[in-house]
């Protein structure tokens, strides 16, 4: 076994975000001096049309003397996204089967709807 797979095998401390198609995986290792560092895994799942599929995974190495200046970018970036964009998630308009509406390319809100019921028809 190499030193890599060894190191690869060395979990310590492990966390699991299941996000849609998305997975994030939070894991603890140890290094070859016993010190401890973070490793953050993105695997996401594609499908193929014959209903076959993979996953494509991306990996971060954080280690503890990054901690604070990571955690302190992070926050800055997750809180300027919000104050800027707020909570609401807008990720329909990523998916295949998205259709836009033709009204100059704005999505329609259902505010300005009025409640019908066809018995009053």
């Amino acid at each position: 076994m190499s030193d890599n797979e060894h190191l690869e095998q060395e979990e310590i401390f492990s966390q699991v975000l299941r996000a849609g198609r998305r997975t994030y995986f939070f894991d603890v290792r140890a290094t070859k001096a016993e010190d401890y560092y973070l490793t953050v895994t993105e695997s996401k799942k594609f499908t193929h049309d014959d209903g076959s599929f993979h996953y494509k995974k991306h990996k971060i190495y954080l280690y503890k003397e990054d901690f604070q200046e990571f955690n302190e970018m992070l926050k800055a970036a997750t809180d300027y996204i919000l104050e800027e964009k707020g909570e609401e998630v807008i990720s329909e308009r990523h998916q295949k089967d998205f259709k836009r509406s033709s009204d100059e390319g704005e999505v329609a809100s259902t505010e300005s709807f009025t409640d019908v019921n066809f018995e009053d028809i």
